[in-house]
């Protein structure tokens, strides 16, 4: 039997897109990080040796995670500048294992798909190790990526990025799932795309579309869930994920559920958390540790990590709020809130446009469409919002920022500003009867 492909995870590159969201390979889904619920997985298939391709500002974090999943060997490396996946690739090759030939499975840490993808593009790899197999997402309506252009027999000819509804050369859009059987013809190719100095970044479809003139590369199809963090929005489809595998009830012996109040369907309730009279929560849903869940408050189909303050009839619904966010009598709807976020009384994420129509928003100057009908705030670490706040439909607010009282904010806020409203006050000394 072939041995087991040695697993790379990049994990480096720029988050930019993400903004207000840091560090999507550190972002956590229930217990643990993005990145070591997703080396778990790898390790429960039978990977032993794994590479982690990191950045210069998540690459301590990443090396402390990492060095918790034993008995796998991980090596951390750093790609010291965004310049592509075929870059990371070249970073990580100094740390693959010194073979006369190193099979590879290349994989990046947001994207989430079900543990049969793995199993089956493993499977065919045992069965031709000679050859290297790409995963194709099988999907009808046009995804702006890149498409697989397959032979009859299965035998992957070449790549197109982005080629218009109308000129799909067939409806498998390439997952970065990629197993090359040969590690160092991949690097060599790599080297001489990087070589020719163009101006795009595109090195490794490039590099994997001259392989495969040669080279025998098979597609394996899927069907199954495929959620990847490119957008900030795009917590909340993880979030969903995750949620999924909830069955049933799980409450920690330590947390506290008082008498009057209600748990509904798949719930997690963390350590030493509580849920107070009248509260509810209505699964699926995830409540972490030390997390208060005041009274009447509703929490439904969301995630509340560790250490928060669910306040008085505070309500989060298809939200994700990280550790040591505070709410009191307000409405989180279609939200995600980093950690340490301050939501006073009365604030409101708005979610829903007047038309109904899908929710924009700006992602590096440009207009996004979200894709989502419902979708409520971003906001970064730290940021505090003042009572009575209203933000609109697909806002981000950055990390640190702070949102005077009253304030309805329709546009997005940059990192440590300071956005308030103007008040006139008229004061009467006598009153006229």
């Amino acid at each position: 039997m072939a041995q087991t492909p040695v697993l790379i995870i990049l994990a480096g590159g720029a988050s930019s897109r993400m903004w207000p969201i840091r560090e999507k390979s550190l972002l956590r889904f229930g217990t643990e990080p993005l990145l070591v619920s997703q080396l778990r997985r790898y390790q429960a298939l039978g990977f032993q040796e794994a590479v982690i391709v990191a950045n210069p500002e998540n690459v301590d974090d990443v090396s402390a995670m990492t060095a918790q999943i034993r008995p796998m060997t991980v090596r951390v490396v750093v790609q010291s500048e965004p310049k592509g996946m075929g870059d990371a690739l070249l970073q990580a090759a100094p740390a693959l294992p010194n073979r006369p030939k190193t099979a590879i499975y290349v994989n990046q840490v947001h994207d989430v798909v079900d543990e049969q993808l793995h199993t089956d593009i493993l499977k065919a790899y045992q069965a031709s190790p000679e050859t290297s197999f790409v995963a194709g997402y099988e999907r009808e309506e046009y995804f702006p990526g890149g498409y697989l252009i397959v032979s009859p027999s299965g035998r992957i000819t070449g790549i197109v990025e982005k080629p218009g509804a109308a000129n799909k050369p067939s409806n498998l859009v390439n997952i970065v799932a990629h197993v090359h059987s040969d590690a160092n013809r991949l690097m060599d190719a790599l080297r001489v795309e990087y070589a020719r100095d163009l101006s795009s970044d595109d090195h490794y479809e490039r590099a994997m579309d001259v392989l495969m003139k040669d080279h025998p590369f098979r597609v394996v199809p899927y069907r199954g869930q495929w959620n990847a963090l490119k957008f900030p929005w795009h917590v909340l489809d993880i979030m969903n994920y995750y949620l999924s595998m909830i069955q049933g009830r799980h409450v920690s012996e330590t947390a506290f559920i008082a008498p009057t109040a209600t748990l509904v369907g798949d719930v997690y309730i963390g350590e030493r958390a509580k849920v107070f009279p009248g509260a509810a929560v209505v699964g699926p849903a995830y409540i972490g540790a030390d997390t208060i869940i005041g009274n009447n408050a509703l929490v439904r189909n969301s995630m509340v990590l560790n250490h928060c303050e669910v306040g008085y009839t505070t309500e989060i619904a298809r939200s994700y709020v990280a550790d040591r966010c505070s709410m009191h009598a307000c409405r989180v709807l279609d939200s995600v809130f980093s950690p340490g976020v301050n939501f006073s009384a009365g604030c409101t994420t708005a979610n829903l446009r007047i038309d109904h129509g899908h929710v924009s928003s700006y992602i590096k100057g440009q207009k996004v469409d979200s894709g989502r009908d419902k979708l409520g705030a971003i906001i970064g670490a730290d940021a505090f919002l003042g009572v009575d706040v209203m933000t609109m439909p697909g806002v981000k607010i950055g990390a640190g920022a702070q949102i005077g009282p009253g304030t309805h904010v329709h546009k997005d806020v940059l990192n440590r500003q300071r956005v308030y409203v103007r008040q006139e006050l008229t004061i009467v000394d006598d009153i006229e009867s």
